[in-house]
């Protein structure tokens, strides 16, 4: 559940025929980069640099990585690449934001950074960081913005997929499942905190908005 490009890191052939022994839900998070760093890009518009946070020790997402890459190039922002591979690296990512201000901060979501998002909040919130998370449950924990598809929507699809399974489907007949909602989340208490304005253009967009 949830794989970020099954195909890039070779886990299966392709989204309709996955093949082999896999078969699963996608969370589209290569593609949802661009937009992700696009709605950040547009709630701070002066931000030049932003810093990306991921587990470098992770080909899926050094994948993701590039990706963001791709797109601050687009967006004519330079990336400040800040790779983790364990718990002791939380704190060197840290102090080269200190040493080196970004504009805005891309958290870019796995298990490692997940199991310290309470870090990556404290810092951002203590810095006046205005960051850009993958899934909602960094804005309900407190953080600025989140962009892409709900886990709790997904829960549901796997535990399908499952009863398939169980009922003598093959996995690399069933075509990987692509969310079909994405959902734009801003944390209005944790705008105020970093004396950030949200603009109205990016808020009106807003699936729900925490008060």
């Amino acid at each position: 559940m949830a794989a970020g490009d099954p195909v890039g890191t070779g886990l299966i052939a392709s989204l309709a025929r996955p093949g082999e022994n896999i078969t699963g839900i996608t969370d589209q998070a290569i593609e949802l980069i661009p937009k992700r760093l696009e709605l950040l890009k547009e709630t701070v518009p002066k931000a030049s640099r932003v810093a990306v946070l991921w587990n470098s020790a992770d080909r899926a997402m050094t994948l993701r990585y590039r990706q963001v890459e791709t797109a601050a190039r687009a967006l004519g922002v330079r990336v400040q690449p800040l790779g983790v591979r364990e718990p002791s690296d939380f704190d060197a990512a840290f102090s080269a934001m200190t040493r080196e201000r970004p504009g805005g901060f891309f958290i870019i979501s796995d298990a490692l950074t997940m199991l310290h998002r309470r870090q990556v909040l404290d810092f951002a919130a203590a810095n006046r960081l205005p960051a850009m998370y993958e899934n909602n449950i960094y804005v309900n924990d407190g953080g600025l913005m989140s962009y892409g598809p709900s886990l709790a929507d997904m829960w549901p699809r796997a535990a399908y997929y499952v009863d398939r399974l169980l009922r003598g489907a093959k996995p690399g007949d069933l075509p990987v499942e692509q969310p079909t909602r994405y959902y734009l989340i801003i944390n209005l208490k944790a705008a105020k905190a970093l004396g950030l304005a949200v603009p109205q253009s990016v808020l009106i967009r807003a699936d729900q908005v925490i008060q």
